[in-house]
């Protein structure tokens, strides 16, 4: 039966302070999953008692990355329709529909960037006219372009198995936008770029090597442009839907009718953090060089090591940065780094974008460590930054792993 209550405002949140996205993320970061729900350990013991654990998922087993999507979408503050009890609805259809043809073929491909660029400061200024002057415009193209691929009362497609039809509604095809984030941000490195031959970017899966050879070179995967449509696009449909739910509300006396359940009215689509709340799309050429720039700068440094190479690791770090500034990890080198040369203000600053980055997206971009790790390391380098200190030994590096005072 759906809710008589009116969903929240579908704008993106303000800005959450460090402290608190640290918070959220301590239970998933300590192993604590009864305080995140009582009901988690039991849900992963069944999970595990049937060899979910022993079932390999692209770059972990399976059970990993259920938990993993689970934490992905608490971090998002996603509502419990979409992780909790009332989730089964939601689960069962993301399983029976084609999902990646309608979030690829249906959806994105009728985008190019520069279109869902525009049409997100247009849409921008739409809902701000809506929820200021009560004016309402259906003839606008963003609009019109929203309603012509998912109509106001949903969209038909087959089910995967029988070939019937199924009636999806516009609010579920955005939370599927939503999970497909979480998904591919989880799962998806540079096995998958050789395996599609995803040289230029855009993640079309139209390649097919099926000689790659897992896991490959564990570089960073080429799938930030398509995850920053999904954005766009999910952040389209949600203002659309609030535009709607105004325009409904402007011609009848709608606070007083329960939600239309046929629609999921009922369904809350918060915006996620990444990418400024979804607000921005990252070129292919950046991802690109931004990427290539990141394990230049990782390899090299590896390679050769001292001082004498840190000015072009970090002109390449500082240049993965500006291509793509969407990503944590090339600001947590560039803060040991800056670290190492007794740069601690700069180092304190780079720590702090770092980790708030990691902790918004839920999942690491270099997948060569876990996104625990990387939050560890980030924080133990914070803390240094804002002792004002560093270690000038191997030794004194490799026992930064004892360190057990943080906040």
């Amino acid at each position: 039966m759906a809710s008589t209550a009116p969903p929240q405002s579908l704008s993106p949140p303000a800005t959450v302070d460090l402290q608190a996205l640290l918070d959220a993320a301590r239970p998933f970061l300590r192993g604590e999953l009864e305080v995140i729900d009582p009901r988690l350990p039991s849900l992963v013991a069944t999970l595990r008692s049937f060899g979910a654990g022993e079932c390999w998922h692209k770059n972990a087993s399976f059970l990993e990355h259920l938990v993993d999507i689970y934490r992905i979408l608490r971090l998002w503050r996603a509502p419990d329709a979409h992780v909790g009890n009332a989730a089964e609805r939601l689960i069962h259809l993301y399983c029976i529909v084609p999902r990646l043809t309608l979030i690829h073929d249906d959806l994105l491909f009728h985008y190019d960037d520069s279109e869902l660029v525009e049409h997100l400061k247009l849409s921008e200024m739409t809902l701000r006219n809506a929820k200021e002057n009560g004016a309402f415009k259906g003839d606008e193209a963003w609009r019109k372009k929203v309603q012509s691929l998912l109509p106001a009362e949903g969209i038909k497609v087959k089910h995967r198995k029988t070939g019937e039809d199924v009636l999806i509604s516009r609010r579920v095809v955005a939370v599927f936008l939503m999970m497909a984030m979480a998904d591919f941000s989880d799962q998806y490195f540079g096995f998958q770029d050789m395996l599609f031959e995803n040289s230029d970017g855009r993640l079309e899966f139209t390649g097919n090597n099926f000689w790659a050879l897992w896991p490959g070179d564990g570089k960073p995967g080429l799938w930030m442009n398509s995850l920053s449509r999904m954005g766009a696009v999910y952040v389209l449909v949600a203002r659309e839907e609030e535009i709607f739910m105004l325009e409904k509300k402007s011609k009848s006396n709608a606070d007083r009718k329960p939600l239309s359940e046929e629609r999921d009215e009922d369904i809350e689509l918060l915006v996620p953090p990444v990418f400024d709340s979804c607000t921005r799309v990252l070129g292919t050429r950046d991802q690109i060089e931004a990427r290539d720039k990141y394990w230049e700068a990782v390899c090299d440094m590896s390679k050769f090591g001292g001082a004498e190479h840190y000015d072009a690791v970090e002109r390449s770090l500082r240049e993965s940065i500006e291509k793509n500034p969407f990503v944590g990890e090339p600001r947590v080198v560039l803060r040991q780094l800056c670290l190492g040369i007794g740069r601690y203000e700069e180092a304190e600053r780079e720590a702090e974008a770092g980790l708030r980055l990691l902790l918004e997206w839920g999942s690491p971009w270099d997948k060569r460590m876990s996104w625990e790790a990387w939050v560890a390391w980030a924080r133990v380098l914070l803390m240094k930054a804002r002792e004002r200190s560093w270690p000038d030994t191997a030794r004194g590096i490799h026992n930064l792993g004892l360190v057990w005072r943080f906040d």
